[in-house]
């Protein structure tokens, strides 16, 4: 009888290996200057000395995963951006708290390793990782034949980050009068696609290539769209204004992540027309087929990070974050008294 080989039961060691040689550098382009150790290691390690001068340092967590933009990106066979999706719906967590990333983990599942696909896919978190100014100092990739299909993968992040516990964003200061700054989304980023895809697939018979919205770009590319990453904004934006409550728009949409960052007694008045909207999310307005509770809670409709501060800060945000052209903020409400729920004008 033949001996029988991890091979033949579907998990190629080798291929696992090539692709580890094939990310080794896009991995190592991500290295700060706190990163202890290099690939290959049993684990990741990063140095807090350049941290010592703050008075109680507090290391804060987060981790993701990408959803069910996946299936769109294999639907597509690209998979150059879902990484950048990962870092994002990570790191932007992180920096509500005001603590500043400093390292990125990834796991990806798969049915079979190709070892080009998952470097590509790895390439991706190592881009994300450097617009977030942390490092990919580890991760695993685990070909599981019996759990996924040959051409299915699944991704998961975890980040860590760190800040100073005096300077932690809670929401507790948030008060009355306050002022709502939204930073703009690329589009749906990497939550409501179960809903996206039930509504142009099942129920509109869409295929990707086709256009969608006044712009008329392809459905496949709107869907593809990184989300985008906003820790450089929100990093320059804490050194420079008192910013009391910060929300990342994910799933919940602005209905259920605002309140997160609100008192008991205290509602976020929001106007709608206050914040041009991507593309994808008027043209799913146009259409009129999803009431806008329903919307506003499985979207971001277009604002993809909150910030709340006093008047006076909240105009420094919007004219800081304007000036550089590189995010977009709009003043799109106000904090008045109420019971921790956000009213849509």
């Amino acid at each position: 009888m033949d001996k029988l080989t991890y091979a033949q039961s579907g998990v190629n060691i080798d291929e696992g290996n090539r692709a580890v040689e094939l990310m080794k550098e896009k991995v190592k382009s991500t290295y700060t200057d706190g990163v202890v150790g290099d690939i290959g290691a049993f684990s990741g390690g990063f140095s807090l000395k350049a941290f010592m001068n703050m008075e109680e340092p507090v290391l804060l967590s987060a981790t993701d995963g990408v959803g069910t933009k996946l299936l769109v990106a294999q639907m597509m066979d690209s998979h150059a951006t879902v990484g950048q999706d990962l870092v994002a719906m990570c790191v932007n967590d992180l920096i509500c708290q005001g603590a500043r990333p400093l390292f990125f983990l990834d796991y990806i599942a798969t049915g079979k390793v190709s070892a080009e696909k998952v470097a590509g896919i790895v390439a991706g978190i190592a881009d994300g990782c450097k617009m977030a100014n942390c490092a990919l100092i580890g991760g695993e990739t685990a070909e599981m034949p019996d759990l996924y299909k040959e051409d299915e993968y699944d991704l998961a992040g975890f980040a860590v980050g760190i800040a100073d516990k005096k300077k932690l964003i809670d929401g507790s200061k948030v008060s009355e009068k306050d002022v709502i700054v939204g930073l703009s989304s690329s589009g749906i980023h990497s939550n409501g696609y179960s809903l996206a895809r039930k509504l142009f697939f099942d129920k509109l018979n869409l295929n990707l290539d086709d256009q969608f919205g006044e712009a008329g770009k392809k459905i496949g590319d709107m869907l593809l769209t990184p989300t985008k990453i906003y820790v450089n904004t929100v990093m320059e934006i804490l050194e420079k204004f008192e910013v009391k409550g910060i929300a990342h728009i994910t799933g919940g949409g602005l209905l259920e992540n605002v309140p997160r960052v609100l008192n008991d007694d205290l509602d976020a008045h929001i106007y709608k027309d206050s914040w041009d909207m991507p593309d994808i999310f008027q043209g799913i307005i146009d259409l009129n087929m999803i009431e806008e509770e329903e919307l506003y809670r499985s979207f971001n409709m277009g604002i993809g990070m909150v910030l709340i501060a006093s008047e006076s800060d909240a105009q420094g945000i919007f004219d800081l974050v304007n000036s550089k052209k590189i995010d977009q903020a709009h003043i799109i409400g106000t904090i008045e008294k109420g019971s921790k729920k956000v009213v849509l004008k």
